[in-house]
């Protein structure tokens, strides 16, 4: 059975990658990291995307790192460690870039590395019964490669608590410190992500990859004059493209842009 389900674009430009290791409750390990990043790589080039979601099947988003990979790695050398775990992390890199916009579909457990999955989405939407860990400490390890999306994500006053404490807390907690957007019940849960994605596909896909690269480029920069003129350079450049034009002129001309035609 394959490890991912992919639907690489549907007539819509929705591609979805859905975790499938259900019996080990969509726990991943390097041969998962290296099918992740190949289908988000072929996703980012395929100029048919316009959204991906990411998701889960069977009972879990994910449970993290598999126990049976990570028992393989107590015989590691630094240097299998090293280049094992510059997998992960080009893989969180990978997804946190990507260029279209990235929305998580969580239900179940969503714990250690598959909240630093999440993280790196852009959006992430909850069923009521999830629950959350980051656990690393607990098995004597750190959330490393995963703590510059879930800081990102959380804070880092939040982080201090649950990346010490490892205590296991659920929807409603995910929701209060910024790790997920909205919390739904889960006969809720499809029709919330596709409301969203409905959202994502009505905004000019070139606008939202110019917005992700905004995003990226301004979080926790100071405000200077030399991020006012990146700023200002990129509205005047989105206001001279083709679908900044024609977004302006239909809203205008009270009709809908090119790209809902």
């Amino acid at each position: 059975m394959s490890a991912l389900i992919l639907s690489d674009c549907n007539d819509r430009g929705v591609g979805t990658i859905t975790l499938n290791r259900p019996e080990l409750r969509n726990a991943f390990n390097d041969e998962v990291i290296a099918q992740l990043h190949s289908a988000l790589e072929a996703m980012a080039e395929n100029p048919r995307v316009r959204v991906v979601v990411l998701a889960g099947n069977g009972p879990a988003f994910s449970a993290g790192g598999d126990l049976n990979w990570m028992r393989r790695m107590a015989d590691y050398t630094d240097a299998d460690n090293q280049r094992d775990a510059g997998k992960l992390a080009a893989l969180l890199q990978r997804l946190y870039t990507l260029p279209q916009p990235t929305l998580a579909r969580v239900h179940g457990d969503a714990f250690a590395g598959g909240i630093g999955l999440l993280s790196a989405c852009d959006l992430a939407v909850c069923a009521a019964e999830a629950t959350f860990s980051l656990s690393e400490v607990k098995l004597g390890l750190i959330p490393a490669t995963i703590s510059p999306y879930v800081i990102r994500a959380i804070g880092p006053r939040a982080a201090h608590r649950y990346f010490l404490t490892a205590e296991r807390f659920h929807a409603a907690e995910a929701a209060r410190i910024g790790l997920v957007h909205e919390v739904v019940a889960a006969e809720a849960l499809d029709a919330r992500v596709g409301a969203l994605v409905d959202a994502l596909l009505s905004a000019s896909p070139n606008a939202l990859r110019a917005c992700k690269k905004l995003l990226h480029d301004v979080a926790e920069r100071e405000i200077n004059t030399a991020l006012i003129a990146e700023t200002v350079a990129g509205i005047a450049q989105i206001r001279a493209s083709d679908e900044g034009k024609e977004g302006v002129q239909a809203f205008l001309q009270k009709r809908k842009p090119a790209w809902l035609a």
